[in-house]
């Protein structure tokens, strides 16, 4: 008489548990301004998350290929963040291999946060498309949190912000926003071959944003619309690579000629309401002591 060993139902519930278990998500520059958001509302959600930076693990650095494959090893969808920029010299050759390496590891979707009216980041985004994955691109305006936590901060803290934006208006965008679309492009159906263009739900020119950071509590500050030469040798005074200089100045004098001077309904379509309003998030910011110290 044969004897059967008995079959351990508390192995196969967890094998087919694990079989069941969604992906992890890469988050690439995991703990920056945008990805931070991403990371925080994927763990929200119960997802398994995997953070794409030099201090992840495993790590990623987009300046060493020799990371990428160890980073993608069982990844279901990728949050592509570009540094500096989406649209800089070599990011559209980066992320092309990148994407290539993403398709070969049997990654099933990317998703690039790209740059509204930046035609300097079609070529990236092109790279993204024919990757051989499903993709979703998020052309995205400025950000609120730029003037809390990102590169106008230490300016705003000065009480002075000069930039080469004249009283060009632009539909500013929560970052928390974006999260929130992104986290729905790289979980859920429906959106392969899909552009969103997000932004907030209304116009402010630069020196209408400080004066509302004032008026919420916030720091009061003077906007300083200065040339782009003016503003080049400034950035050169910085230390800041002659490169580097060049595609920021023609960035910026791109992105503030008007043409993102409307506001869209990128949000309402993914999410289903419209997009967080400026002076809530000044509010939040001011009472959070977002400029304190």
């Amino acid at each position: 008489m044969t004897q059967h060993t008995p079959m351990n139902t508390a192995t196969t519930a967890n094998t087919a548990e694990q079989e069941s278990a969604p992906a992890p998500v890469l988050v690439l520059c995991g703990t920056g301004k945008n990805g931070s958001r991403v990371v925080e509302r994927l763990r929200e959600r119960g997802h398994p998350v995997r953070v794409g930076s030099r201090s992840g693990q495993p790590p990623f650095d987009w300046k060493s290929p020799a990371t990428w494959d160890a980073a993608l090893e069982g990844v279901g969808a990728v949050f592509v963040v570009c540094q500096p920029d989406v649209g800089a010299p070599g990011t559209a050759d980066a992320v092309r291999a990148f994407g290539q390496r993403a398709a070969r590891a049997g990654v099933r979707r990317l998703v690039l946060l790209s740059s509204r009216g930046e035609d300097l980041a079609l070529p990236t985004e092109q790279a993204v498309r024919e990757a051989g994955t499903e993709w979703t691109i998020l052309r995205t305006s400025w950000f609120f949190q730029n003037f809390s936590e990102g590169v106008f901060l230490p300016y705003v803290m000065a009480g002075e912000l000069p930039f080469p934006a004249g009283d060009v208006r632009e539909p500013f965008i929560d970052a928390d926003d974006i999260a929130q679309v992104a986290v729905t492009a790289l979980t859920e159906e429906g959106q392969h071959g899909r552009v969103h263009d997000l932004t907030g739900p209304r116009l402010l020119s630069f020196g209408e944003a400080v004066a509302e950071l004032a008026a919420a509590g916030g720091p009061t500050v003077r906007y300083v619309p200065v040339p782009p030469e003016e503003y080049a040798e400034w950035l050169a005074g910085q230390g800041l690579e002659p490169e580097l200089v060049a595609f920021l100045i023609e960035l910026f004098t791109q992105l503030m000629d008007g043409r993102n001077a409307v506001v869209s309904h990128g949000v309402r379509e993914v999410l289903g309401r419209t997009g967080r309003d400026f002076t809530d998030f000044a509010r939040e910011a001011a009472a959070k002591d977002a400029w304190q110290g």
